[in-house]
């Protein structure tokens, strides 16, 4: 294996690949959470919904999409990134399209069903198996990259999306959604014309993963190591989900204004685009196994913060520490499914675990908010939610000590 280079070379070298992960990651944005979350209260309006239908129809729309992802995302084994991607992000601009002119509330079911699996799914998917696969003794570092562009989507769309709902009617802009996602397509296949293996990608073969061996999603499946890393991701993509989904309820128990916690929110994306670019580079000279019993730790620190939380500045330090363990989210899960199972049907492989990931985000929201309905105060929950991450974290202790010694004696 090639020694990494300088990440400003890294960037020189690879430099349409890299692009083009950060595009898709950026694109995924139609489909996330923090985003759909923007236009809730016009949706609700229009549609005539209370909150709790609301939370319902997106956990029904988000949970469909997580039972396809299994089925489809294999996909990204038998195309071509220039093919697949493409495909991806015209479906994800007829998704936005349909939100723009769906004009019954009993098909918003269907309307998140499509964002959310042509957004949140299969874009971010392809992208992460894209830069798996494309890069080796750099794919901590590619998936860092790659990463930036949902950063900057987290980072700009929700401020520019509410200035621009105080003059433009909030279905035009999903109609210049769809419009933005097919000028990409044309950005896509300008940068992949010439789609071959970047240099960092050995020339041969695929990597091997444990065993020194190509695993397939039916061996992964059997696999404890698998299931051990579970529990991570889908309390991660759940619970970090519940948060942000219920924040103006969270802001108003804690006597805030919705605005000022908002205010804080940028704290947290400035970390985690540092976060990201220190796990990039630490995954590339530790291997990413290293550190995946860790990187859960600071989610179970600003949860407990959360919690207590008695002003402001406690739960800015708690997004702040929410930002690191999302450096952590962006860049390791994508290295590990790569490094313990090989390239070779990677696509397959990480849209199972793409899958768990989507229903967390569906079962989260749903979960949190029936038991606040139920009288568990959100606060309580919060320290709930850290005792999960704690456990997430310890249960890969073991299975992740076996699979380095099963990784020393690959051939």
């Amino acid at each position: 294996m090639s020694q990494p280079t300088g990440y400003l070379a890294f960037i020189r070298e690879n430099i349409p690949f890299l692009a083009t992960g950060a595009l898709l990651s950026f694109l995924s944005s139609f489909g996330q959470t923090f985003f759909i979350s923007i236009f809730g209260g016009e949706i609700r309006e229009t549609y005539g919904l209370s909150n709790g239908d609301w939370g319902l129809i997106y956990m029904i729309g988000t949970g469909a999409s997580a039972v396809l992802m299994v089925f489809v995302g294999g996909l990204a084994d038998r195309f071509r990134v220039r093919s697949l991607g493409i495909v991806v992000i015209v479906m994800l601009a007829s998704a936005c399209l349909f939100m723009a002119f769906n004009a019954v509330a009993a098909l918003l079911p269907f309307v998140v069903f499509a964002l959310r699996f042509t957004g949140q799914g299969m874009t971010s998917h392809v992208a992460t198996v894209a830069m798996s696969r494309w890069f080796i003794a750099t794919r901590g570092r590619a998936l860092a990259v790659a990463a930036f562009g949902f950063m900057l989507g987290e980072a700009t769309l929700p401020l520019t999306m509410v200035w621009l709902k105080s003059f433009i009617e909030w279905r035009t802009l999903w109609v210049c959604f769809a419009v933005f996602c097919v000028f990409a397509c044309f950005v896509l296949y300008r940068l992949l014309r010439l789609e071959r293996t970047p240099q960092s990608m050995a020339e041969t073969t695929q990597a091997t993963g444990m065993g020194g061996k190509h695993w397939t999603r039916a061996d992964a499946l059997r696999h404890p190591l698998f299931w051990a890393m579970i529990p991570a991701v889908m309390s991660f993509s759940g619970f970090g989900t519940a948060f942000w989904f219920h924040q103006a309820h969270f802001a108003e128990i804690k006597g805030w204004s919705h605005l000022a916690l908002v205010s804080v929110f940028p704290l947290g994306t400035l970390m985690l685009a540092l976060s990201t670019i220190g796990y990039g580079w630490a995954i590339d000279r530790f291997g990413a196994i290293r550190l995946l019993p860790i990187y859960l730790i600071p989610y179970v620190v600003a949860f407990i913060l959360h919690w207590y939380a008695p002003s402001l500045a406690w739960t800015a330090l708690a997004v702040v520490l929410m930002g690191i363990a999302g450096g952590g989210q962006a860049t390791l899960l994508n290295a590990c499914w790569a490094e313990f199972y090989g390239t070779k049907h990677i696509g397959a492989i990480k849209s199972a675990a793409a899958a768990l990931m989507v229903l967390g985000s569906a079962i989260g929201p749903g979960l949190s908010g029936w038991l606040i309905d139920q009288s568990v105060g959100f606060e309580v929950q919060m320290l709930g939610y850290a005792a999960a991450f704690a456990f997430a974290a310890l249960i890969l202790i073991i299975p992740t000590q076996r699979a380095r010694q099963a990784l020393a004696v690959s051939p």
